[in-house]
């Protein structure tokens, strides 16, 4: 009885994993400020401890910003909790004003490459600023991210850094 118990809910599992072998969480946030301060939040990778949620959970994470920021290429590196967390995240397009994508090699507690792309629109409501992330795995991989609830972990953490933009932006205007 145990047994087949034990089959089912792994076998729920895996179907249940591969819904996210491939995960696309979207998130926006509108800021009241220039919309160029706005994109430059983003565009320039020295402004990412400012809503960074990352080092807002973990303060002593170390960072740094290689090649030439607010350029595609430039990169931000980080080495966090003790030395369990560690990548880097990339800039692979910019089109002024309008979007910033970045690639990211997450390679602890992890492996993975997610990507986030921002668009940012003017509206009534101030600048909008849509963050895009997609990331991808395989089965294994996701039975584990559904076992530990990592999606509703991930939609947090990403609406978390955007109100902090907000915040980081809207405090000085």
């Amino acid at each position: 009885m145990v047994r087949n118990t034990l089959v089912a809910y792994i076998g729920f599992g895996f179907y249940k994993a591969s819904d996210l072998t491939t995960i696309e969480i979207v998130k926006s946030v509108s800021i009241k400020g220039p919309k160029e301060e706005v994109f430059n939040n983003v565009r320039y990778l020295k402004n990412f401890p400012k809503w960074s949620p990352f080092l807002a959970a973990d303060p002593a994470q170390k960072y740094e910003v290689k090649g030439t920021d607010g350029t595609v290429g430039a990169q931000y590196h980080w080495d966090g909790n003790g030395g369990k967390d560690m990548g880097f995240q990339e800039i692979t397009k910019i089109d002024e004003l309008k979007f910033v994508g970045m690639k990211c090699d997450i390679q602890k507690p992890f492996t993975a490459k997610p990507t986030f792309d921002y668009y940012f629109t003017e509206t009534s409501n101030g600048i909008e600023v849509k963050q895009v992330f997609r990331v991808k795995s395989d089965l294994v991989s996701a039975f584990f991210m559904w076992i530990f609830g990592v999606k509703s972990d991930m939609e947090k953490m990403n609406q978390k850094g955007l109100d902090l933009m907000k915040k980081s932006v809207e405090i000085k205007n």
